[in-house]
């Protein structure tokens, strides 16, 4: 589906996924709208992303839009949306925003109110078009607004929709910050493979390789990860002597916790933002 003119409101990574992502879907060129107040970072992006329009202005984007992304930092997105909000309100746009921690009433409001506005939260991967993202539609969009948004964020990865806009808290929690988690989990292996003994070219081969697989079994056997463990941890083998160790010690509970503390953080950022969209 081609929506339409889609103008990116700023110029960063996640616009040049989505962008990317959409031109290799098909969209049209001359719909791909971006606009950019940096001028090597508008040459960047005329070259990696031929026939899309580059403005600086923000509002030469998103005058003709049908559909606008607000692709800039959570901190500067209201300070971006007022001075729009008299060209929105005539235009009456669908309105997608991928600020993680700013809430959908709030964007509505700063534009001027009764708009059709969708939150996403993409992750880092979808740099590689490999990502997942959450999806929150208010209740001024329409279905066909709702898939418009969904075939625009699916060009980097798959969509998942949540019903309560409270979800994309925790989505932002597990799926925007969980690449996180994983480079984690990798770094603390390839170190303790190189202490072991192993070279960091071979130990970070054997990790990377490892996720990779265990990935895709987890996704293709239809098993539950419980089923998965058991399968590999043989009574009185290895996996079970690190997994006896892990049992006994409180792994589990702090790593759901640090997930609990992203989820809350995100909270807070969309409290402040509020807050500070009232001054």
């Amino acid at each position: 589906m081609d929506y339409g003119k889609v103008a990116y409101v700023g110029g960063g990574n996640m616009t040049r996924a989505l962008a990317g992502g959409m031109l290799s879907a098909g969209y049209e060129p001359h719909h791909v709208l971006i606009s950019e107040p940096l001028a090597e970072h508008r040459d960047t992006l005329a070259r990696e992303l031929p026939g899309a329009t580059i403005f600086e202005a923000n509002e030469d984007a998103v005058r003709e839009a049908e559909c606008i992304v607000l692709a800039v930092k959570p901190q500067i997105l209201c300070d971006v949306c007022k001075p729009l909000a008299s060209l929105v309100q005539q235009t009456r746009p669908l309105i997608i925003s991928i600020a993680a921690g700013v809430r959908a009433g709030d964007i509505e409001n700063w534009l001027g109110g009764e708009l059709p506005v969708v939150r996403v939260m993409p992750n880092q991967p979808a740099l590689l078009r490999l990502g997942i993202s959450g999806l929150f539609a208010n209740e001024h969009t329409s279905k066909y607004q709702r898939r418009a948004a969904t075939n625009i964020i699916s060009t980097t990865g798959p969509v998942v929709r949540v019903a309560s806009e409270d979800d994309i808290d925790t989505v932002t929690a597990v799926s925007g910050t969980g690449p996180a988690y994983f480079y984690l989990l990798v770094d603390m292996l390839v170190k303790v493979a190189v202490d072991l003994g192993l070279s960091y070219e071979d130990a970070l081969a054997l990790v990377l390789e490892t996720a990779r697989g265990a990935g895709e079994m987890a996704e293709q056997s239809g098993e539950t990860m419980d089923a998965l463990i058991a399968r590999v941890r043989s009574p009185g083998g290895t996996t079970a002597a690190a997994f006896d160790l892990l049992d006994n010690t409180d792994f589990r509970d702090i790593f759901s916790a640090a997930v609990v503390a992203a989820r809350d953080r995100a909270v807070d950022l969309a409290n402040q933002a509020h807050e500070e969209g009232k001054e």
